[in-house]
């Protein structure tokens, strides 16, 4: 049978339509099968390495750097490298255990920084090696200068410590622990979960903390 023009038109455009929607079909599978680009990435873990510190096991950063204790009364202490944002880093120092009371340290903590614009938060909690307070104080800090015995210190603006006091029971090595981080605002904000985390705290489970009353 011949065709008339008008029917090989007609059978023409039937055909092209078939292929248009086949080929719109296939492309809307492959667009739903492909990864999507604006999701968040997730960043790899830190690496971590177990160290001792009299009766404590702590976590840590391989980031954190290792330093000869600057005095006896140091079980270990931390460089911490600035982030971006602050011209200078910090340490993080490991104490054992030594006299005063929760509150009184807890006291001497807070005196490091100036009154005015000082800001402190306490938290307490359980971790698997005792019960814990966590104080956080930022504003200008009393930044000690030249050998401690001399007690010099110079205004260091926009500071923050996160400073805990962990209660190990232990028959040999028990009491109270001291861990103090003391950095840049935006230094310590970047360590802070390491911080927790070193201890095996969880934030999430935090009570706030007061002082007794009188």
């Amino acid at each position: 049978m011949m065709l008339t023009g008008r029917m090989f038109r007609n059978q023409h455009m039937k055909r092209l339509a078939f292929i248009l929607g086949c080929g719109l079909w296939a492309g809307t599978l492959l667009a739903e099968d492909a990864p999507k680009t604006d999701a968040p990435k997730v960043e790899s873990a830190a690496e971590t390495k177990i160290i001792d510190a009299g009766a404590l096991k702590l976590t840590v950063p391989t980031t954190w750097k290792p330093q000869p204790a600057s005095n006896n009364l140091r079980l270990a202490q931390f460089a911490i490298s600035a982030v971006e944002g602050d011209s200078e880093g910090g340490e993080l120092v490991v104490f054992p255990p030594f006299g005063g009371s929760r509150e009184a340290n807890i006291s001497r903590w807070i005196e490091q920084f100036e009154g005015e614009g000082r800001q402190v938060a306490m938290t307490q909690g359980t971790c698997p090696q005792g019960e814990y307070v966590l104080v956080d104080i930022s504003g200008t800090y009393k930044k000690p200068i030249g050998p401690p015995i001399a007690r010099k210190s110079t205004a260091a603006p926009g500071y923050r410590m996160l400073a805990v006091m962990l209660t190990v029971k232990d028959e040999k090595e028990g009491g109270n622990y001291f861990l103090k981080l003391t950095a840049p605002e935006k230094t310590t904000a970047a360590n802070e979960v390491a911080v927790r985390n070193a201890i095996a705290a969880d934030k999430a489970k935090e009570t706030k903390y007061e002082f007794p009353a009188n």
